[in-house]
């Protein structure tokens, strides 16, 4: 007689800190983590775009993440890390405090966002992570910039 076993499905995250607060993205996603390095500015970009650096010989766009989340600005230190990943197809990095580690979780952990006031942005939350330690925010890096923010940044014929 066979037994039948309940697997729950697992996400795999890496997970990182913004402002006192932990995220996480898909692991899929990620492609490499550095140190932070020497960022060149592009002039007229926006805000949030803190520039471009070189990788290996490849100009890659860098984020801001506080910038682009609306939370205080603050210097990058050492535990200040540049998060080379897919976004949308095309490969750019994002500046976050620190990265955390790598989860591996059930899904059953995982719920929808709560709502919040329209006029606040989120559609690039994906869910939300209740573990032990508290919340983690999973966010859906293909919808971290809007159409008008990916033109802006990777210009006219980039939007996936």
């Amino acid at each position: 007689m066979a037994t039948a076993s309940v697997h729950t499905e697992m996400l795999q995250l890496v997970t990182f800190k913004l402002a006192g607060q932990k995220y996480a993205v898909n692991i899929l996603k990620v492609q490499e983590i550095n140190n932070m390095k020497e960022i060149t500015s592009i002039p007229n970009a926006p805000s949030y775009l803190e520039g471009a650096v070189n990788l290996r010989g490849k100009v890659i766009p860098v984020l801001n993440l506080r910038k682009k989340f609306g939370f205080e600005v603050k210097a990058t230190d050492e535990l200040s890390k540049i998060v080379i990943m897919d976004v949308r197809g095309v490969i750019m990095g994002l500046m976050v405090d620190a990265v955390s580690d790598v989860l591996r979780i059930p899904r059953d952990l995982v719920e929808p966002p709560p709502p919040v006031s329209s006029n606040v942005s989120t559609e690039f939350i994906s869910s939300i992570a209740k573990l032990e330690e508290g919340l983690v925010i999973l966010l859906d890096m293909d919808r971290l910039l809007g159409d008008e923010e990916h033109r802006a940044v990777f210009g006219e014929n980039r939007v996936a």
